[in-house]
C-alpha cells in the first residue's frame, strides 16, 4: 500500500472514516465552485467517489490520495493522479489534481501534496507526461500548476459542463530538468 510523507502531510489510501470529513469538504459551495458545474456533493455521493478512487488504485496502480495533516491527523482533502476521461481530447493522459477544505487554503499544502504526487507519478510509476486541468478563472489552481513546473498547452471546453478549461502539462524530461529544490 502506497503512503507518501512530506514535512506537513501524509498522503495515503482512503479509509471509511474519511468519508464524512470529505463529504463536508464537498458540501462547501466555495470549494466546489471550480469543479464541474459547481454543484456540491452529499455524503452518499462522496462515498461513491471514494469507492471509485480506491478502485482506480487497484486497476491503474495510481489514484487519488487522502491528504492527512501530520500534526493533527485531520483529513485536509485529496491530491493525486487520475485519468481525465471527462475530457477525451487530451487522452491518453494522466492528470494531477487536488481538492482541499477551505481551512487548509493559502498555506502551500496543495502544492506540497501535489509535488509529492508528481514525484510518485514520474518516479514510481514511470509516467512520461502529467497534465492538470482547471476551469478558466481558477487562478489559485493555475498558480499551483505553475509552481509544479507545468505550462499551459491548450484551452478548450469541458463537454460535461460546458465550462472553459485550461490544460497544463509537464513531461518527465521537463520535470527532471527542473528538480532544483524549489518544489519538493
Amino acid at each position: 500500500m502506497v503512503t507518501l510523507e512530506t514535512p506537513r502531510l501524509i498522503l495515503r489510501r482512503w479509509r471509511e472514516e474519511d468519508v464524512a470529513p470529505m463529504a463536508a469538504i464537498h458540501a462547501d459551495p466555495e470549494v466546489m465552485r471550480w469543479i464541474r458545474d459547481g454543484s456540491v456533493l452529499d455524503e452518499r455521493q462522496t462515498r461513491g467517489r471514494v469507492r471509485t478512487w480506491e478502485s482506480e488504485w487497484e486497476s491503474r496502480g495510481f489514484g487519488l490520495f487522502a491528504v492527512e495533516i501530520r500534526s493533527t491527523g485531520e483529513l485536509a482533502g485529496f491530491t493525486g493522479l487520475s485519468v481525465p476521461d471527462y475530457l477525451p481530447e487530451v487522452l491518453p493522459a494522466v492528470e494531477i489534481g487536488w481538492r482541499l477544505g477551505r481551512a487548509h487554503w493559502g498555506q502551500g499544502l496543495a502544492t506540497e501534496a501535489a509535488a509529492a504526487a508528481m514525484r510518485f507519478g514520474f518516479g514510481e510509476r514511470g509516467l512520461e507526461r502529467i497534465v492538470s486541468i482547471a476551469q478558466v478563472g481558477n487562478d489559485a489552481s493555475e498558480r499551483i500548476m505553475t509552481k509544479l513546473g507545468m505550462q499551459p498547452v491548450r484551452e478548450t471546453v469541458n463537454p460535461a459542463g460546458g465550462r472553459r478549461v485550461r490544460v497544463f502539462a509537464v513531461s518527465s524530461e521537463q520535470y527532471a530538468d527542473r528538480i532544483d529544490g524549489r518544489v519538493r
